[in-house]
């Protein structure tokens, strides 16, 4: 099955954003989210599990660019209604030869929520 996108939510300096929604998360194999145009150094990721939670996984990159995509994935836990902060990421270990950057969802993951955010980088 294809990936589901997930948009920055872009945070803006000296100013405010308004709680976005986010996407919903899309569990299973084969399955999971991409962010396109990463810039892994500048994305936090807010997941926020249903009522069943269970692992989120940022998927290591491919060699080039990642060098460091050898350290493998990276897996939170995300227990049952609750909400976690990962990120920021380095490109050297997370950024894919496309420029994205893969987010997988456990099976079972029920009625959960993913946003990214962009960090700006000045103001």
């Amino acid at each position: 099955m294809a990936r589901t996108t997930v948009p920055y939510s872009a945070l803006l300096p000296n100013a405010d954003l308004a709680d976005p929604a986010g996407t919903a998360t899309n569990a299973g194999v084969g399955n999971g989210h991409t962010i396109a145009k990463a810039v892994p150094e500048l994305t936090v990721l807010r997941v926020v599990a249903g009522a069943t939670g269970g692992n989120v996984t940022i998927k290591a990159g491919a060699n080039p660019p990642a060098i460091a995509a050898g350290q493998g994935d990276l897996v939170v836990a995300v227990a049952n209604s609750a909400t976690r902060w990962l990120g920021p990421f380095e490109s050297g270990r997370f950024l894919q030869s496309d420029g994205t950057l893969l987010v997988d969802i456990a099976t079972g993951f029920v009625a959960g929520t993913i946003t990214a955010f962009r960090i700006p980088r000045n103001t």
